[in-house]
C-alpha cells in the first residue's frame, strides 16, 4: 500500500528489529538517517549495505525494502513538494522561485541511486551534527524549537540537493551548471509535450541556435539532446513497468510514443527485451529475490 503524508514534513524515529523489513512506495521525498545498526537497504532492486552515519534518500514511487541484520535505530524526514515550496529560502521572490524549481529537479533526478547520498567525510560530519541538533530540539521542545528543526531539515535537504548537483551530470562547471540544470528542468516539465521538445521549440524558449545548443547539451552532458531524452523516457517507462499496474499502450499514451511497436523498438535498444517481457522478468526476478530473503531471515530467527 502506497504512503501519504499527512503534513508537509513528518519527522519519525524508529527502531528496527532483526529481520523486520520495511516495504513501500510512498507519495512523498524521506531522508533516512542511520543511528545504530546494520543491514541491507534493497531500492529499485540495487541493494547496498548500510551502517551508521548513512544520509539515504528515498524519492517518491521508490520501491524499498529493508533487511535488519542488528537493532536499528534510524531518523526520518518526511516531505513533499508543499514542503519544498513553502520553506523559508532566502531570496527575492524570483530567485526563489527558480531555486524551489532547481531544488525539485535535484531531487527527482536523484531517483533509483541507492545508498549514502554524501559523498565526502566532511559532509557526512556536517549532516551528523544537524541530526543531532534536530534530535535534540524534537526531544526537548524547548522555546522556538520548531524554527530551529525546520531551519536543520531545510540545511539538510540543501546539502542532500549540493551533494547530488556536483555529481549530475560529471562535467558540469559552476559557470554552466545553472544553464545545463535550466535546460534539463524544461525537458523534465515537458516531457509529456514532444513538440515542446523540438530542439527549435527549445531555442526559441532559451533563445540560442540549434547549433550551440546541440554543442552545449553535448559538452555538459556527455550525449545529445535527443539521447538524454531517449534515456529520460526510458526510465519513466521503466518506473510504470516495475511500479505500476498501466497497461503498455497506457504508457504508450501518457508518454507520446506512437504506438506499442515504437515503444518496443526503443525499449529493447537500452534494455535488451521489450517492454512486456521486461516486466514480467522483473517481477519473477523480484519475487524470486524477496522470497529468498524471507527463507534467510526465517532460518536466521529459527537458528536464534
Amino acid at each position: 500500500m502506497k504512503e501519504n503524508l499527512h503534513y508537509p514534513f513528518e519527522i519519525i524515529y524508529k527502531e528496527l528489529e532483526v529481520g523486520e523489513e520495511k516495504r513501500r512506495t510512498s507519495n512523498f521525498f524521506e531522508l533516512i538517517y542511520i543511528m545504530e545498526g546494520t543491514g541491507q537497504e534493497t531500492i529499485n532492486q540495487q541493494t547496498f549495505n548500510y551502517v551508521p552515519g548513512r544520509l539515504l534518500l528515498i524519492t517518491p514511487e521508490d520501491l524499498t525494502t529493508f533487511h535488519i541484520t542488528t537493532p536499528t535505530k534510524m531518523l526520518l524526514i518526511c516531505f513533499n513538494d508543499i514542503y519544498i515550496r513553502s520553506a523559508a529560502f532566502s531570496g527575492n521572490e524570483r530567485e526563489r522561485e527558480a531555486w524551489i524549481k532547481r531544488l525539485e529537479f535535484i531531487l527527482q533526478h536523484a531517483n533509483h541511486e541507492p545508498g549514502c547520498v554524501l559523498p565526502s567525510q566532511p559532509h557526512k560530519m556536517l549532516a551528523k551534527t544537524m541530526v543531532e541538533t534536530l534530535v535534540t530540539e524534537y526531544q526537548h521542545c524547548d522555546l522556538y524549537s520548531k524554527e530551529l528543526i525546520q531551519q536543520m531539515v531545510n540545511s539538510l535537504i540543501i546539502l542532500v540537493a549540493r551533494s547530488i548537483a556536483q555529481r549530475l551530470p560529471d562535467k558540469f562547471t559552476p559557470v554552466a551548471d545553472k544553464k545545463t540544470l535550466d535546460i534539463f528542468q524544461y525537458v523534465h516539465e515537458h516531457i509529456y509535450e514532444p513538440e515542446q521538445l523540438k530542439v527549435s521549440a527549445i531555442c526559441q524558449y532559451f533563445n540560442i541556435s540549434p547549433n550551440y545548443l546541440g554543442k552545449f547539451f553535448k559538452k555538459q552532458a556527455d550525449e545529445t539532446l535527443q539521447q538524454y531524452i531517449q534515456h529520460y523516457k526510458i526510465k519513466m517507462v521503466e518506473t510504470r513497468l516495475l511500479h505500476s499496474d498501466m497497461r503498455i499502450n497506457e504508457i504508450v499514451n501518457e508518454l507520446g510514443f506512437t504506438d506499442e511497436s515504437h515503444l518496443n523498438r526503443l525499449f529493447k535498444r537500452y534494455k535488451g527485451m521489450s517492454a512486456s517481457m521486461y516486466r514480467k522478468t522483473m517481477w519473477n526476478a523480484d519475487i524470486s529475490a524477496f522470497t529468498k530473503n524471507k527463507t534467510i531471515v526465517t532460518t536466521q530467527q529459527r537458528g536464534a
